[in-house]
């Protein structure tokens, strides 16, 4: 075990966002020098992550160049991608993936960690999906980025693939309604951001532990039914979670891609487990926990 301050600095991207924030203040938490890239230094967000003692790298995941200039000097680099929201055909989170790990190469990382989704990998190999997704799919460009990650050739890599964000459970409420197309028996992986940041920081501080590992994150594994009933009674008032078609649930005003991952879920199946995390020593919150932490 190595104690973070003495590695050097790690770079965190997505900083500003769940993922990245979570990873940067973990590893602030423990003394490690962290240095946050951004776009914008003058932004609010990126004014907190200062404040709370992280160094303003400015740089970009659509020039390499910049993240290059970025990644000189950094022990570790914490990489995470979203899909592009505007135009979901395009390939741009692999394109972004793909920069950052080659910059890292050439600026001699010697740790990166990638973060992409459970179940990433089995998504193209399970009967009738194939024929249904496009190319282009989030999960498939993650599955691609992590192939990448582990032929680049890094001293030291890891894998984590979180689960449904417990975060986003308040962007599926519409009133004190739960919409999704989850199979009402079809219980959910969940994972705290916290909890990956706290993973993240783990990875880098016991490298040698998690090297190579691919690791699957999650917190609790519930119903929506369930969800609704801790949420309830965490957050004093009735929560409910009817059963809905997908076509329903696009009506609603949900994305096709999220709608569609909900269904591969119903027939798939995703294998983040609180047990999978907890046998590499990764403390979790359950859904209670954090819902008596996060009120809403």
């Amino acid at each position: 075990m190595t104690a973070l301050k003495e590695l050097g600095p790690i770079l965190v991207t997505g900083a500003t966002g769940k993922q990245g924030g979570a990873t940067a203040r973990a590893l602030l938490a423990e003394g490690a020098l962290v240095h946050a890239l951004v776009r914008n230094p003058k932004a609010e967000a990126a004014g907190a992550l200062e404040a709370l003692g992280a160094t303003l790298v400015v740089g970009d995941l659509d020039d390499r160049g910049t993240l290059i200039s970025a990644c000189s000097g950094a022990y570790g680099v914490f990489s995470v991608q979203n899909p592009d929201f505007d135009n979901l055909e395009a390939d741009t989170e692999g394109v972004r993936g793909r920069n950052l790990v080659d910059a890292s190469k050439i600026a001699g990382v010697t740790h990166f960690i990638q973060t992409t989704a459970t179940g990433v990998g089995d998504y193209y190999r399970q009967s009738g999906w194939a024929e249904r997704r496009t190319d282009n799919n989030s999960v498939v460009i993650k599955g691609q980025l992590e192939d990448c990650v582990r032929a680049a050739g890094f001293p030291f890599w890891t894998i984590l693939r979180p689960a449904f964000f417990m975060e986003n459970i308040p962007y599926i409420l519409r009133g004190d309604r739960l919409v999704t197309a989850y199979d009402p028996c079809a219980p959910v992986p969940l994972i705290a951001v916290d909890d990956i940041g706290g993973a993240a920081a783990t990875a880098f501080r016991e490298r040698d532990r998690f090297n190579r590992a691919t690791v699957e994150l999650a917190g609790d594994f519930l119903t929506m039914p369930e969800v609704a009933t801790i949420l309830s009674s965490a957050w004093g008032r009735t929560i409910e979670a009817p059963a809905m078609s997908p076509e329903q649930v696009i009506a609603v005003g949900f994305m096709v891609p999220m709608v569609e991952a909900q269904e591969w879920h119903n027939e798939v199946g995703l294998p983040a487990r609180p047990e999978v995390a907890h046998s590499f020593g990764l403390k979790t919150m359950t859904l209670r926990q954090w819902a008596e932490k996060h009120g809403c």
